[in-house]
């Protein structure tokens, strides 16, 4: 992986590299960027929250991913309950460790760092399960996300202000495993 080294980080003083990176990789406006920045540094003060970087040997922030036990009251908690009620799958938001935010940089991205990272991640997760919402068509992500084990528990979740639907997956932990030669 050309040296990038993948470890915990406190994302608080480094929230603008990570927003800079997400930003290339899911193509977010300035405006985009500015709303997101508050929504991070809210999510990283709740209760078991945690982060993990990419960074090469000159400390650059080149992918990130962070995530926290679930909670039923928030905010993506309601939006994604009614979807997954509908098909019966909303035990899903109990004991479970959500994937909030996960992006390689473009030019990162196809070498594993963002397996390797959900995997760092997770593998720290004392709950037995883990989900995620990612765009709804198929993708470098969602196949990443399958090949590590997780599956559609609901399609078309329609996000406030989200252009997309999305589909919220899970998976049990530990996630799969995969030969090198399978890396995403």
């Amino acid at each position: 992986m050309d040296d990038v080294v993948v470890q915990p980080v406190d994302l608080t003083p480094r929230v603008d590299d990570a927003l800079a990176v997400q930003a290339l990789a899911f193509g977010l406006t300035e405006d985009e960027v500015a709303v997101r920045r508050h929504i991070v540094l809210r999510h990283l003060h709740n209760p078991g929250a945690r982060a993990y970087a990419a960074l090469t040997p000159t400390g650059r922030l080149v992918g990130f991913v962070y995530g926290m036990p679930n909670d039923r009251a928030h905010w993506w908690s309601t939006v994604v309950e009614p979807y997954l009620r509908a098909g019966g799958a909303d035990r899903w938001l109990d004991d479970v460790f959500v994937i909030t935010e996960l992006h390689v940089h473009p030019a990162f991205q196809g070498r594993g760092l963002g397996r390797t990272l959900i995997t760092a991640i997770t593998d720290t997760a004392d709950q037995p399960r883990s989900i995620l919402s990612a765009i709804d068509t198929e993708s470098p992500a969602r196949r990443l996300y399958r090949s590590l084990g997780y599956a559609d528990l609901a399609r078309r979740v329609h996000f406030p202000s989200a252009g997309r639907p999305y589909a919220v997956m899970g998976a049990d932990l530990p996630l799969l495993r995969r030969p090198e030669a399978a890396r995403n």
